[in-house]
């Protein structure tokens, strides 16, 4: 394989902060659908059966993804490709069960703030041991201080009456998706790298994380019963496209970024865009306008602690 070209650190971390609005918008959709059928799992299957959908149509229209396609089916017959590597998709379906359980209850602010925290602190570890493609990436101290600042951005979030409302565990599961969500990006990397084509790896994020979905959503559907009737409303059914859309920009960009700063620019991106939503769209429970603000500022400042800096010939 050719090494991977590098892009501009500008044009890079642009990505990751679309990556992030993207996640807060398909939050706030896939937390509605969840409350209208009052079931986040089947949301969540929902959201990625519309992205395997778009795949299934794209896929083969590409010919250089269908000859991907066939690298990925060789590699798995032979063990080239370990098992890990195609299990990025069951992370996936975590955040967006997890999107259909809390976002659409506390709002994309509050939610957003507990993914910070898991992507973060997972973002540096896995940094640290090599495992995303852009191989091992050292912990400098402007990265740590931009972890810490993201952290910052949590504590603002939770200040006053966030946790006299809101249930731990309401807030453990956000933690839990963004440590996926980190987890995600450097498996989906890697396959990528592995087949040459990030379009293909976010085909396989897609499978893997459809079959967990189907398993969860017959659970929970035997345990509280089918949805009475689904909205008909067409853009509650866009968070699959809007998926679909992240994970392949999201597998396209770890190698240039490493898993920690492409988690802080998503961090941006996230928390910009979810201010926006929770001031035009607010619920009942969240930080106040000012927390919101605060905590848009403060993961400002971490993305810039955390860029790496020009060497000095």
């Amino acid at each position: 394989m050719s090494a991977t070209r590098s892009l501009p650190s500008w044009l890079a971390l642009g990505g990751a902060v679309s990556i992030g609005a993207m996640t807060a918008v398909q939050a706030r959709i896939n937390g509605v659908l969840g409350v209208r059928i009052d079931d986040g799992i089947v949301a969540g299957l929902i959201s990625f059966a519309v992205g395997l959908a778009v795949l299934a149509v794209v896929i083969p229209a590409v010919p250089a993804t269908r000859a991907a396609a066939g690298r990925l089916i060789a590699g798995i017959r032979r063990r080239d490709i370990p098992v890990w590597m195609l299990l990025g998709g069951t992370c996936g379906a975590l955040t967006v069960s997890t999107q259909g359980l809390v976002a659409g209850v506390l709002g994309v602010s509050l939610f957003t703030v507990g993914v910070v925290a898991g992507q973060t602190l997972h973002g540096l570890l896995l940094d640290r041991i090599g495992f995303g493609p852009a191989g091992v990436v050292a912990v400098t101290p402007g990265r740590v201080l931009g972890g810490a600042l993201a952290l910052v951005a949590v504590g603002i979030s939770l200040a006053g009456d966030v946790l006299s409302d809101a249930p731990v565990w309401l807030l453990l599961l956000p933690f839990l998706a963004g440590a996926g969500i980190a987890w995600q990006s450097g498996a989906n990397g890697r396959l990528a790298r592995k087949v040459a084509s990030p379009l293909t790896a976010t085909l396989m994020s897609f499978i893997a994380g459809t079959v967990v979905l189907l398993v969860a959503g017959a659970i929970s559907m035997l345990a509280r019963g089918v949805p009475e009737a689904l909205p008909t409303e067409p853009w509650l059914y866009t968070g699959g496209f809007i998926g679909f859309a992240y994970i392949l920009l999201g597998a396209s960009l770890v190698a240039h970024t490493g898993v920690l700063l492409l988690g802080l620019g998503s961090v941006l991106g996230q928390l910009s865009a979810s201010v926006v939503i929770d001031l035009m769209w607010p619920t009942a429970s969240g930080p106040a306008p000012w927390q919101l603000i605060a905590m848009m500022l403060v993961a400002v400042a971490s993305v810039v602690v955390a860029l790496p800096r020009r060497r000095r010939r």
